[in-house]
């Protein structure tokens, strides 16, 4: 990755991206007042600095059948490199993982984000797949009620300033 300085337009092209990558490279460039060729470039610029990571679609979990949300937090029996490692290998291949954090300042060691049809296929995956991981010594679960807010994009407004 370069060390690449962001401008205006970077900030732009980025809060456009994030807010509709779906745009052509066209109306892109209308959006933020250059041509398509500069524009172009700097896209790919900002993909080799490593600023902008993939591009991907967003699905509606309901439309999918995926109506129960739970926030998972575990704890582990031991602190050591291992057992982390151990335990992240086993959850990356969780396709009902959606997020998984170590954190601090809580009384867990992990906090997952977990998204399945319902409570039936919940209990199959704490029981079946979770409890069964190695180190895990507690599981505590907490169940999204309503989504008050709900984005992918970052904020830039601290950028430049």
């Amino acid at each position: 990755m370069s060390d690449h300085q962001l401008d205006r337009y970077d900030l732009r092209i980025l809060a456009e991206l994030q807010h509709d990558a779906t745009i052509s490279n066209q109306e892109l460039a209308e959006r933020i007042g250059l041509s398509p060729s500069p524009c172009s470039r700097r896209v790919k610029q900002l993909e080799e600095s490593g600023y902008i990571l993939r591009q991907v679609t967003l699905l509606n979990p309901a439309r999918l059948g995926l109506k129960l949300t739970a926030f998972v937090l575990i704890g582990m029996d031991r602190h050591t490199p291992e057992r982390f490692a151990g335990f992240e290998k086993v959850i990356r291949d969780c396709p009902e993982v959606l997020d998984c954090c170590l954190v601090t300042g809580m009384d867990a060691d992990y906090q997952l984000r977990v998204v399945v049809p319902d409570m039936e296929h919940y209990q199959q995956f704490l029981l079946g797949k979770l409890t069964r991981i190695e180190g895990v010594s507690s599981v505590r679960s907490s169940f999204m009620l309503n989504q008050v807010i709900s984005t992918t994009e970052l904020p830039l407004t601290h950028i430049g300033q």
